[in-house]
């Protein structure tokens, strides 16, 4: 895939990284470390984290050596734009917080501005929270929705379930997401607003030692509540 090699136009890469600390060599193919060995310029939500994994990744290249361009949901486009043309030419990577970049990340305006300038774009294969729930939650993968995350205001929230509940009975599954410290808040909002008999999927550490995904009824989830605090956690209703 090298973009010198095949004489094709440089290349924004989209990087997945780990869902879990210390699971890269389980969960990234060798793809990954082959382009990141060669890309010297990254888009990154979080440069501390993405510094520190590639660290990680144990490739040998020295971070000061690497270029790191911040882009979080309140860069302005014409900042990211400008980043892009003034590397125009060089392969770029878009790091994910964790995860495939583009899905629930900043990193797809860098996706969408590529593709306006002219910009291959290859993604790379990587962990998905949103797909590793959804094939082991036993529900619909054939007609899927994920809505990001809920709105944080309790009546809002409590609509939003409710609606969510509604659209699962016409066979499609629903997922979503919250921040790990208020996965307790959404919990206790789906046990409030949902009813008995239907089906949650609670995918929690998804990839770590201690991963845990398990679909049950509501009425259950009432009686064998999982402590969520800070652990990265999907979520789907289904049937």
């Amino acid at each position: 895939m090298n973009t010198q090699e095949s004489g094709s136009r440089a290349t924004l890469f989209l990087i997945p990284t780990v869902l879990a600390p210390g699971t890269a060599d389980a969960v990234l193919s060798p793809q990954i470390r082959e382009v990141i060995l060669r890309t010297d310029v990254f888009f990154a939500e979080n440069l501390r984290t993405a510094r520190r994994f590639i660290s990680e990744l144990k490739t040998g290249r020295k971070i000061e050596e690497l270029t790191f361009l911040e882009l979080h949901k309140d860069t302005p486009m014409q900042e990211t734009r400008q980043q892009l043309r003034q590397w125009q030419g060089k392969d770029i990577g878009v790091l994910s917080e964790a995860g495939c970049p583009g899905i629930a990340d900043p990193g797809a305006v860098a996706v969408r501005l590529a593709h306006e300038l002219g910009l291959r774009v290859a993604p790379l294969v990587g962990p998905s929270s949103i797909l590793l729930t959804l094939m082991g939650s036993g529900f619909n993968g054939q007609s899927f929705a994920f809505h990001g995350y809920l709105p944080i205001d309790k009546g809002e929230r409590a609509k939003r379930v409710r609606e969510l509940e509604k659209d699962v009975r016409s066979g499609q599954t629903q997922l979503f997401m919250e921040t790990p410290y208020r996965n307790g808040a959404l919990l206790d909002e789906l046990l409030r607003s949902c009813q008995p008999q239907t089906l949650l999927c609670i995918g929690s550490n998804l990839t770590a030692e201690d991963e845990f995904i398990q679909t049950q009824t509501i009425q259950y989830w009432r009686e064998h509540k999982p402590d969520l605090h800070k652990k990265p956690t999907m979520f789907a209703l289904g049937n």
